[in-house]
């Protein structure tokens, strides 16, 4: 894998990990349904400002599309690796992932470049 794209996908993973902990499966007390989907610029936005927020979403929920069409161990993966590089520790596991290092860790490589080739071709990289 080439340091380019393994730091364009690290990248792609700790803000995938941000943004999907940010998602409330539950809406807002008191939010009105004709509203929930509703967007309000704040004054202090720019025109650009709005538009990255934009692409940056479609970009997260074709990320999320992709990883949760993987399968298991390969998802588990790529789910332990997008927390470790969100808090910047490597200290997260996964109870679904073998506990011999050297076997996860070829797991971890190939859930990775599977998801660079599912990303490749959506267009997201």
């Amino acid at each position: 894998m080439k340091d380019d794209t393994k730091a364009i996908l690290d990248d792609i993973l700790a803000r995938w990990h941000a943004w999907a902990k940010g998602y409330s499966a539950v809406p807002m007390c008191g939010a009105d349904p004709m509203f929930r989907n509703a967007r309000s610029r704040g004054g202090w936005d720019s025109a650009d400002d709005v538009l990255d927020a934009a692409i940056n979403s479609k970009i997260m929920k074709a990320v999320d599309f992709e990883v949760g069409e993987m399968k298991d161990p390969h998802r588990s993966a790529i789910y332990m690796t997008a927390r470790n590089l969100h808090t910047g520790n490597s200290v997260w596991n996964s109870p679904r992932l073998p506990t011999d290092p050297m076997e996860r860790a070829g797991i971890v490589v190939d859930a990775r470049v599977m998801l660079i080739k599912r990303l490749m071709f959506c267009g997201v990289m």
